[in-house]
């Protein structure tokens, strides 16, 4: 997953890389509200944890501009040690989508934001399985087929679907996209459109048994997406 994390708790902020980086996710960060909608409004993520007590720019607000102004349907997960429930209803009303109360667990705050991402992806999934149409992707055991034949990529190639079917049938940004394999590190070199090259070929190699059609798909000036039908 790629969150956004909109706390100015550094504590927190410190306990939720602690937790989620080294279980493969990326975070960007804003400790302020107006940072966070500009990073919201920036990029795209699969999910938003968002504290109330904000500078600037209380949650509240930010969720309701991120909802109306910039019409933006990320899953958002408010975190707050506002407990009342008249505090829930004003979270849920603004936009939020579910709300954790602090002190919490992180094991019940990694396990509510992947039923919120499922749910707003749309993706069909059980444990560890990812499809799209005839695509399948076991990510427990890194198998992939397409119509039952077995597919075979790089472990960047690997990062790359995973990526896109969360995410299908909507674009991915190139962005988004360097992000999930390089992080902050991010090549020079069009590093990027070698690897969706690498993964276009195997994933829609035409094969006899199964000649299916194109799902990568390139949408130009912006990014890539997957399709389970054969669309324009």
């Amino acid at each position: 997953m790629r969150l956004l994390i909109i706390e100015d708790n550094a504590d927190i902020v410190a306990n939720l890389y602690g937790y989620f980086e080294p279980l493969g996710h990326v975070l960007d960060t804003a400790a302020n509200g107006y940072a966070g909608l500009a990073l919201a409004a920036q990029h795209e993520y699969d999910a938003i944890v968002l504290d109330l007590s904000l500078p600037g720019l209380d949650g509240l607000t930010l969720c309701r501009r991120l909802r109306d102004e910039l019409q933006q349907s990320v899953p958002v997960l408010m975190l707050t040690a506002r407990d009342t429930l008249d505090d829930k209803v004003a979270g849920f009303e603004s936009g939020a989508d579910d709300y954790l109360v602090k002190p919490f667990s992180l094991v019940e705050l990694d396990a509510r934001l992947k039923a919120l991402v499922r749910r707003a992806h749309g993706v069909k999934t059980d444990t560890g399985r990812l499809q799209v149409g005839d695509l399948v992707f076991d990510t427990a055991t890194y198998e992939v087929r397409r119509g039952g034949r077995p597919v075979e990529l790089t472990r960047t190639g690997y990062k790359l679907l995973a990526c896109l079917m969360r995410a299908a049938p909507k674009v991915v940004s190139r962005a988004t996209l360097e992000a999930e394999v390089w992080g902050d590190d991010r090549p020079d070199s069009d590093a990027l459109r070698t690897h969706i090259h690498a993964l276009r070929q195997a994933i829609d190699r035409p094969q006899e048994s199964t000649p299916g059609h194109a799902m990568l798909r390139t949408v130009q000036g912006v990014g890539y997406r997957l399709v389970s039908e054969d669309a324009v």
